[in-house]
Parts: C-alpha cells; structure tokens; sequence
C-alpha cells in the first residue's frame, strides 16, 4: 500500500509539473534588428498572438539591436538553449544551412523583386526541409533591401573600391577570400562595430541596405551612395524544433499562420522603405552617384568573375546551378 500511494505521488507531482512548464512556456527571441523598426514590431506583434493562443503565463520576449550577439552568435545560443528563436539574414541562416546563401550571395544575379520571390517560392519547400531536419522551424521568410555601396568618399566604378577598406562579416571567411583575390581589402566585424570603425577610419566603405544605414546612422560619417541593387537581404525568423515540439498544437497552428503574414508584411514594408530611406537621407546630405551604362557593364563584368568563385565556396554548387535554372525558366516565361 506505502508503495502504491508513493507511486501515485510521483504522478501526480509529475502531472502538476508538467501543467506548470506549459503554462510558463517562454520564447526568447534574438534579433540584429533595431528596436522600434519594422522588424522589431512584426516580432513583437507574433508573440502577442502566440501568447494569447499558448495561454497561461507564456512569456514571450524580443533582443533587439544584437544585444545577444552577431549573427552567428544568435545562432549558437538557439543550439545550446538560450534562445528559442532568432531573426536572421543569410550571414545567420548559413551557420545553420550553407545553401540558404543563394538567396543573397549571387551579386547582381537577381534584376528585381518578383525574381527574388519566385526563386525564394520554387526552393522554398526543400529548404525549409534542410532547416527541419537540422532541429529549426522556418516560420516566415523576409527581406530587408538591396545592398548599397556606402563610403566616405565618392566612388562609383570597381575600381574605385580597391583603394578602399570593406566592411565583412566576421564570420564570413570564404567571402573574405574572394575579395582579396580580386583586390579588395576586407576587414572582418561585428555590425554593433561597423560605426566606430568607419569614425576611426578602420573601414571607410560599408555595404548596407538604405534603412539600416538610415537607422545606424552610417550615412552620417559615409555619406556617398552608390545606387547599384548589388544583392538583396534575406531573411528569416526561425524557432528550434525543441521549441515548437512543446508548444500545443492548437499555438503552433496559431503561430504558424500569424507568422506567414508577418512575412508578408515584412517583405511589402521593407521595400517601399528602401526609396524612403533615401529620400531620408538626401536630406539630410546623403550624395548618391548612378552608375552609366559603361560603368555598369564593369559592375557586371565584375559579378561574372564573381560567380565561379562562389560557386561552390559560399554557396554549394547544385544549389548555385538551381537558382539559375529557376531563374531562366522564369526569364523565358517572361519573355513570352
């Protein structure tokens, strides 16, 4: 009898417990993204639906302005637990699944945002496998602009940039490489370092979005523009499967569709944002400089060098081959 009611007890005390860890289910949620942006608020807006549908005392809570760290820190801390979920370019995405770059680092490969979507949309399913089968959820897809060619002092062809110093990504040693190859000079950091750096003359050109160099104030200290759509930002939000496997389904149904149209509207702002961004910072003194046809075709001439470089470096080789082959289905569709 003493053991049958211990036995009880322990179910019992394992049942309440279990009630409790439902109930005070937490996402912690990591992001480079300033606080009060876009991006910021849809992150915000999600957790308040998830919350409501999780019920009990779920706690939902957002790091903004990469208080927890780069890229791929951010990613790190989802692996070991003390993030459920993170905010992410490709720089971030690609800790986690290297043939996400083809969505970013293909360099004037992609001629306008419905190219974008319709490659994003066509790899999309097997993708979103790659990232299940490695512990993550994708829960919405995101971009965030075309990168710009900031700097210090007027420049407007390849070789203009030679004598420059780059910012890169830290953790972005392959891409690194090719640009020295090519005669360029990086200098790997962290984002939260890009400002002081460009202050102290560490770096004097940065490839930005227009809203991130609005919204850090990067303008400020680089004030020429190059108006080149050199690649797009891509991104997503993802959650480790850990995460979701604990929520009830009725929250993971909930959040699953709050955030597909949180995509959406991630990806309808951000690219109006990008004229108003210039138009922001013309204002306030931003110079921008057009290339000319023949200053283009030097751009251009530059991305080819580029691609058999990164083909199978920064992006796998079979996953640069399909963005190509999407890409030409769906340039011949549009030609007929």
């Amino acid at each position: 009898m003493r053991k049958l009611i211990r036995a009880s007890l322990c179910l019992l005390a394992l049942f309440f417990l279990h009630g409790a860890t439902a109930a005070d289910k937490q996402l912690r949620i990591g992001t480079l993204a300033p606080k009060n942006s876009l991006y910021h608020r849809q992150l915000l807006e999600l957790g308040e639906v998830w919350r409501g549908a999780q019920g009990g005392n779920a706690k939902y809570l957002v790091y903004p302005d990469g208080s927890q760290g780069g890229e791929a820190e951010l990613a790190r801390r989802m692996r070991i637990g003390q993030l459920q979920g993170a905010l992410l370019s490709v720089v971030g995405l690609r800790e986690i699944e290297p043939s996400i770059a083809a969505l970013q680092n293909m360099p004037l490969l992609f001629k306008s945002w419905e190219e974008v979507d319709y490659v994003r949309e066509k790899m999309r399913p097997a993708m979103e496998k790659k990232f299940f089968d490695k512990g993550f959820i994708v829960l919405a897809w995101g971009d965030a602009g075309w990168v710009r060619f900031f700097s210090k002092e007027p420049a407007v062809r390849p070789n203009d940039y030679k004598k420059m110093k780059f910012f890169a990504w830290g953790s972005e040693v392959e891409q690194q490489e090719i640009m020295k190859s090519l005669g360029y000079t990086p200098v790997p950091l962290e984002t939260s370092d890009i400002l002081p750096a460009i202050q102290t003359g560490m770096i004097n050109v940065v490839p930005s979005t227009p809203y991130f160099a609005l919204a850090s104030q990067i303008y400020s200290i680089a004030p020429h523009m190059l108006e080149i759509n050199w690649a797009p930002i891509v991104g997503a939000l993802v959650l480790t499967r850990k995460a979701w496997d604990e929520m009830s389904p009725a929250a993971q149904q909930t959040l699953r569709a709050a955030g597909e149209k949180s995509g959406v509207q991630i990806r309808s702002q951000a690219r109006q944002e990008v004229t108003q961004a210039v138009d922001a910072m013309k204002l306030r003194g931003l110079v921008v400089s057009r290339p000319t046809p023949e200053q283009m075709r030097e751009w251009n001439d530059l991305a080819e060098k580029l691609y058999p470089r990164i083909r199978g470096t920064l992006v796998p080789a079979d996953t640069f081959d399909e963005v190509f082959a999407h890409l030409k289905d769906y340039r011949a569709g549009k030609a007929k």
